[in-house]
């Protein structure tokens, strides 16, 4: 199909509106999108942080908290590590640091 609004999104690529997109939705992490809201958040180790692979952290999202896939800035984080994210790399997966506070 072409024509409006076809020609609008590439394919696949249609936009959910924010009341309705949540964590999963690829629409989540598009430019600008839910995740990235967590750049800047702290949150705490649940699962150790290896050098080159992932751990989980717990963040506060949306008045609860959810587990998020993490990979380390600082090198290996063990449990419990007080982190920030500095990135968000997908809709379910952060970058993080050390917390300086």
């Amino acid at each position: 199909m072409t024509g409006a609004p076809f020609d609008l999104f590439p394919a696949g690529d249609i936009p959910i509106p924010a009341q309705i997109a949540k964590a999963g939705d690829a629409a989540v992490n598009a430019i600008g999108g839910a995740a990235d809201n967590l750049i800047g958040t702290i949150g705490r180790v649940t699962v150790s942080i290896p050098a080159n692979g992932p751990g989980e952290v717990l963040l506060p999202v949306r008045g609860g908290s959810e587990a998020f896939a993490a990979w380390s800035a600082d090198g290996p984080l063990p449990r419990h590590s007080r982190v920030i994210v500095v990135d968000a790399l997908s809709a379910r997966s952060v970058l993080v640091g050390l917390s300086p506070v």
